[in-house]
């Protein structure tokens, strides 16, 4: 259902009586829930909103949003928790297991289907067609989808497990995940692991490298049956290919010269890196092996390429990460009879995939062009190109062309290879490093209809600010209202509109309250001038 980007049409603080509603809606809902947990999932006095949205297919959801994370939304009357929730109560809804590989399809918009379940030695979970269920992924209880049984458990039994058994509404990353913190799936232990039923090789959760490929091609088959899901999810992975990768990823010169092995070799390596650096933290250490490749490996895999650890030279992902632990950047531990954890990973240790400084870059150039004795003996403003400089800056029609290059065209041209990337620091928050130029953010004065002023703001996301939040609180400063809708001409970017000229009160959130530098604000000068009429 959220698969794809959805308009917004409003966005609006909750009233008591409307509260107390809630409360009462999720309390029959979810029986399960005590009273303290419904009065914590739904607070008395802290900040909730509500959003009407229209999902991409015209579904009209409300959604309740609580400190800037969705927590549930509500279609054709009916009240479903969001994954953000779900963490929170991993036990609210019957759970079914699947694969990591299967995730990418339900982020894409297919449904779950009965091939891809894993039987966990209790059995499946009694459940009635129709029923709301939730699914997670191996060794991780945590849900990563929310979905409707297709048919009863018995039924799904007598099928010998064919067909489709759920219809998935929303997924870890899809866009309503998107719209609040895109915080990760807590590690959560399975109630019961039989490890000999997951893996042949003694000490890994990881699925061997033909069960791998049957699961795949059971993926495959029920996406077959499930037409219109699997068309639109092939369509996304081919009209959202970038031109480019990511960092670290190969472009198209290089990969016409590297097996297909070699280039699922440097994918699963740059994916493990950018999951270390960017989503795993020392306090969710320990971390099942299972959980770091179905919910962190899998996720930094560039848009338009698929990460397939079968194709690579290691097979299955306990080897590789054998290999991993022999360059000392992790180490892995059996902590308990057949299950894998990282246990502990070495921030500091040099490797491929880190950000560097430009600065950096040109140390690293030049020490590494003196450590080799590619100085131009004759004239020391140039550098001999060895193989391994040719293959980083060199066209194809150059390879055997020049054979030397200036200290500043060599500078510039390893500083065009690098994608840029700039960092986000906020005062006891971890830094946001995120790929590409940094924009601005830009206030802009618009008419509506009647003549009126209206203030937008765009660009919130690229310095960490969550739309949903900066228009609740200038809703309640400004005393006027606010709207959050997509911005035109930017892909999964969201706009706030603020009725007036506000521009007064958004510079003293942004600079006062949080303290961004005023050359990356633009429009402030639009403030209404002292003593005229806002």
């Amino acid at each position: 259902m959220f698969a794809k980007a959805f308009r917004v049409k409003s966005n609006t603080a909750i009233k008591g009586s409307d509260r107390r509603k809630l409360r009462a809606d999720v309390t029959t809902a979810f029986p399960t829930l005590g009273t303290d947990q419904v009065s914590e999932l739904v607070p008395g006095k802290e900040e909730l909103n509500i959003v009407k949205l229209y999902a991409y297919k015209g579904d009209a959801v409300t959604v309740y949003v609580s400190g800037g994370n969705p927590i549930l939304f509500e279609l054709e009357k009916n009240l479903y928790p969001t994954v953000y929730t779900l963490w929170s109560y991993p036990d609210l809804l019957p759970t079914f297991t699947t694969w990591p590989l299967v995730l990418e399809k339900l982020v894409g918009g297919a449904d779950l289907m009965l091939p891809g379940l894993v039987m966990p030695p209790a059995g499946l979970p009694q459940v009635q067609k129709g029923d709301l269920c939730a699914i997670s992924l191996v060794g991780n209880r945590a849900p990563v989808a929310i979905g409707v049984a297709a048919m009863s458990t018995a039924e799904m039994l007598t099928s010998g497990l064919k067909g489709r058994g759920f219809s998935v509404l929303h997924t870890y990353q899809d866009h309503l995940w998107r719209s609040g913190n895109k915080s990760a799936p807590p590690s959560i232990a399975p109630l019961a692991l039989d490890s000999a039923d997951l893996s042949e090789e003694k000490g890994s959760v990881q699925v061997d490298s033909t069960l791998q490929g049957d699961m795949r091609h059971m993926i495959l088959e029920g996406e077959e049956e499930n037409g219109e899901a699997h068309q639109a999810c092939e369509e996304k992975s081919l009209s959202e290919a970038p031109e480019d990768t990511s960092t670290g990823g190969l472009n198209q010169d290089s990969t016409d010269s590297k097996t297909l092995q070699e280039q699922m070799d440097e994918l699963l390596q740059q994916c493990f890196l950018h999951a270390l650096k960017c989503r795993v933290k020392k306090a969710d250490l320990p971390l099942l092996t299972s959980t770091f490749l179905g919910s962190h490996m899998f996720s930094c895999c560039p848009e338009g390429r698929q990460l397939d650890i079968k194709k690579s030279s290691y097979k299955k992902l306990s080897k590789f990460l054998q290999q991993m632990q022999q360059e000392q950047i992790i180490q892995v531990k059996e902590l308990s009879k057949g299950v894998e954890s990282i246990v502990a990973v070495d921030w500091k240790h040099p490797r491929k995939g880190s950000f560097l400084e430009g600065s950096e870059v040109r140390t690293i150039i030049i020490n590494y062009a003196k450590k080799n004795d590619l100085v131009d003996a004759d004239n020391k403003n140039l550098v001999k190109l060895d193989p391994i400089l040719c293959d980083c800056i060199l066209e194809k029609n150059e390879q055997h062309t020049v054979l030397k290059l200036p200290w500043d065209s060599l500078l510039t041209r390893c500083l065009e290879k690098l994608q840029p990337a700039y960092q986000v620091t906020f005062p006891g928050q971890e830094p946001i490093v995120k790929k590409g130029k940094i924009c601005p953010i830009d206030i802009t004065l618009a008419q509506r209809a009647s003549n009126k002023k209206v203030t937008v703001v765009r660009n919130l996301e690229a310095y960490g600010l969550d739309p949903y939040s900066v228009a609740a609180i200038l809703q309640q400063r400004c005393q006027a209202s606010t709207t959050v809708t997509s911005a035109p001409g930017a892909k999964d970017s969201l706009q706030v509109q603020i009725q007036g000229n506000q521009v007064h009160h958004l510079g003293w959130l942004l600079l006062e309250e949080y303290q961004l530098p005023r050359k990356h604000i633009q429009g402030l000068e639009k403030a209404p001038k002292p003593g005229k009429k806002k």
